[in-house]
């Protein structure tokens, strides 16, 4: 029989939350597709930011935020375990600078303990000056947050749309929608929406709109009002490798009403990051870096550690999160059409992604769609982009095996030939070298593809080529009956 709409669940937005609502409903036996404006998925606020696994511990307690960040951060721990998402355990402190900050203990103590984490405490100077030789003169004390750890921000959204792909999820891309119109009025078998795209249009019984910055204008085309998503926009300097021993944990700020404040902090890649600054702006596309911006960051950076700005900068980059006029999240289901806005998702949003997609898949269920599990869905391993663990170049097993894992490409990031070609074959490839670098780390380094560019640009184009002749070549795939894989 022919379906009444095209797909049960349209999902609007491929980032980091997006994709993980993708990859929890593909566990059901439902029709799901998955709608990004951009030639990507993960390419928009999901790649800028300061990439912290949070525990949640300053979160405002009751607040749905505050839940599923804990819930959240318990889930990716296990995800990364299982499919390779590279997480560095390396706690964090959070530093006071003068008396009225460390005057603040005692209440951001009381706030984590309040959000069920217990674990954090304060420490001697003398433990923290010993613990992080390099930090500035003046800082008055500190508090360890042991389970604040570094992640991959790359790999995390491109795992969620893999899982959700290999399990029948339709992926569309370059797919904005520019129009929402309710079908079946108050009739609950024909209820449902048409979403105008550059594609066509596509009709669905449920609708979630993940669409990030873009959430609020959404949210008003499925005939809803409530928030303003005015873009925050965040700057953030990323430092050469050669800083990395300077800092062994997460040294965060203590928070202001607006923002989490400066951070220094190490990363999965082994450079080290300095940000984010937190202005409010209004073009949700202004992702440029601002002489104010850097100015203030370096004037932070010299006082929490000063040998870090004697290193090379390697890189500057800005991310813009979808702050509203509340103080929580927007997550909520519009019944009885079946719509789920999930809007106001600022910088805890990787952390919370997995929890997000479970809250979203409970609304659903409570609305009433039929949610059936299926069997068990395709493994998955995603490659390694960690400093901290085995990279392709140094492996001698793996490249007796292919020899194209000991062709370096990329010197800098150590980028060999077989992990580009890897990446250009994976179920979802890279659209343009943005997407590379965020599959491989190629042109990542210090000389930001001035050396290797050219080549590595010939590879993807190569390597793109090739994938589109096998695909015309193969034959058609058979037909898939209702209820299996799509």
């Amino acid at each position: 029989m022919t379906p009444r709409h095209t797909t049960d669940v349209a999902i609007v937005g491929a980032g980091v939350v997006g994709a993980a609502i993708a990859r929890e409903l593909t566990r059901f036996d439902l029709r799901v597709t998955l709608l990004e404006a951009g030639p990507d998925v993960g390419a928009g606020t999901s790649k800028a930011n300061t990439a912290i696994l949070h525990t949640g511990f300053d979160a405002k307690p009751g607040t749905l935020e505050a839940r599923l960040v804990a819930r959240g951060s318990e889930l990716l721990h296990a995800y990364a375990a299982e499919v390779g998402i590279p997480v560095e355990p390396t706690g964090a402190l959070l530093v006071a600078w003068d008396d009225e900050q460390l005057a603040q203990f005692p209440s951001i103590v009381e706030k984590a303990r309040a959000n069920g984490y217990d674990a954090i405490r304060e420490i001697p100077l003398e433990e923290l000056r010993r613990r992080e030789p390099h930090l500035g003169a003046g800082a008055r004390g500190a508090l360890e947050v042991p389970d604040e750890h570094i992640v991959c921000p790359f790999t995390t959204p491109l795992a969620f749309t893999y899982d959700a792909v290999n399990a029948g999820c339709v992926l569309r891309l370059n797919s904005p929608v520019t129009g929402v119109r309710r079908l079946g009025g108050d009739d609950a078998a024909q209820a449902g929406f048409a979403l105008a795209t550059p594609q066509g249009e596509l009709s669905c019984r449920w609708l979630v709109n993940a669409a990030g910055l873009r959430s609020d204008e959404l949210h008003r085309l499925a005939g809803h009002d409530g928030y303003t998503v005015t873009p925050r926009r965040g700057e953030l300097i990323v430092f050469d490798k050669l800083a990395r021993p300077l800092i062994r944990h997460v040294l965060l700020p203590v928070p202001t009403a607006t923002t989490k404040g400066v951070l220094v902090s190490p990363t999965t890649f082994g450079n080290v990051l300095l940000g984010p600054t937190a202005v409010d702006i209004q073009d949700k596309g202004d992702r440029s870096s601002t002489p104010e911006g850097i100015d203030s960051l370096l004037a932070a950076g010299r006082r929490i550690m000063p040998e870090l700005l004697d290193h090379e900068a390697t890189a500057t980059y800005v991310g813009l999160r979808a702050a509203t006029e509340h103080g929580d999240y927007q997550l909520a289901l519009f019944a009885p059409e079946g719509y789920v806005s999930v809007g106001g998702i600022r910088s805890t949003g990787l952390t919370a992604s997995l929890a997000i997609g479970e809250h979203v898949r409970a609304l659903l269920e409570d609305a009433g769609a039929a949610l059936v599990a299926r069997d068990e869905l395709p493994p998955l391993r995603m490659p390694n982009l960690g400093e901290a663990f085995p990279r392709p170049y140094a492996d001698g097993e793996r490249i007796a095996a292919d020899p194209a894992y000991g062709e370096v490409v990329c010197f800098c990031e150590r980028v060999t030939r077989g992990e580009i070609r890897d990446a250009c074959r994976a179920p979802i490839p890279p659209a343009d070298l943005d997407g590379l670098r965020r599959r491989t780390r190629a042109t990542m380094g210090r000389c930001q593809g001035f050396f290797c560019g050219a080549r590595v640009r010939a590879l993807l184009t190569g390597e793109l080529a090739a994938a589109r002749a096998r695909s015309h070549a193969a034959p058609p795939p058979a037909p898939v009956a209702a209820g299996g894989a799509r």
